[in-house]
């Protein structure tokens, strides 16, 4: 086997460390290094528990979950207490979700951190949107079907910034992964036919991807949110809109799938 080395992680510092979809087996081996490697690990609420069983014994489980609609951590605080267990000379893991960088507000602690004077690592992980659509036969890309894919956050307020940047990202005609947008998909799917994106587009919306409880529904822009509440499909959940998701009922019947 071959022997990889790692940096060292000294005290002080702050990992910022990608945990992947989901399912532990989709952590890359930097991730389980630098969960192993910490003497406190602070996690996101959407973490599978088995992850937290490659944390050392002895290390310290900090929850910092960050729920829509629930009581969480204001993000403000979040970075403080990095800074404060940076400075009490641990090794701090920051456990996110997907890619620290994508949607996972990695960006804001790590600004918080250089402020702070706090050297720290990114550990990317295997973001939750490209991830789900992969491993559900649908291709981000193909050479006849698109030269672009735009990742989006559907979790904004429903004011007039949100529905242009909706609008125009209908007016690409390129596959959108949507992240966080259950709670506003009615408006977003209004705004994006108004904008000319047919309704009868494909849309694939993947609930819980790669946990146990995973469930995916074939639907159309039109029909998304009635299909959704009919057939029992909420948060977490990603949403894949366009030509690409309609390749999911092709490669579906022959696609090899791992359980959980």
């Amino acid at each position: 086997m071959t022997d990889l080395s790692y940096p060292e992680f000294n005290a002080g510092e702050v990992w910022l460390v990608g945990a992947g979809p989901g399912d532990p087996r989709l952590l890359t081996l930097f991730a389980v290094h630098a969960i192993r490697s910490g003497d406190v690990v602070v996690h996101d609420d959407l973490i599978d528990r088995r992850i937290l069983d490659f944390a050392a014994p002895e290390a310290t489980i900090v929850s910092a979950g960050k729920r829509g609609g629930k009581p969480s951590p204001h993000q403000s605080d979040i970075n403080g207490r990095l800074i404060e267990l940076a400075r009490e000379g641990r090794k701090v893991v920051r456990l996110k979700g997907g890619d620290p960088f994508v949607f996972g507000r990695g960006g804001e602690e790590a600004q918080a951190l250089a402020a702070a004077g706090i050297s720290f690592r990114i550990i990317p992980g295997l973001t939750s949107g490209l991830t789900a659509a992969a491993l559900n036969g649908i291709p981000a890309t193909t050479r006849l079907t698109n030269h672009a894919v735009i990742l989006a956050t559907g979790h904004r307020a429903l004011d007039e910034a949100a529905e242009r940047d909706w609008a125009a990202m209908a007016r690409t005609g390129q596959p959108i992964i949507f992240y966080m947008a259950m709670s506003n998909l009615e408006r977003i799917a209004s705004v994006m036919m108004a904008a000319g994106l047919a309704a009868d587009t494909p849309v694939t919306i993947i609930a819980s991807a790669t946990y146990d409880s995973e469930r995916a529904l074939d639907t159309t822009l039109a029909s998304a949110v009635t299909d959704a509440r009919d057939n029992g499909i909420g948060a977490p959940a990603i949403i894949i809109i366009g030509g690409n998701a309609a390749l999911r009922p092709v490669l579906l019947p022959h696609l090899l799938r791992s359980a959980p």
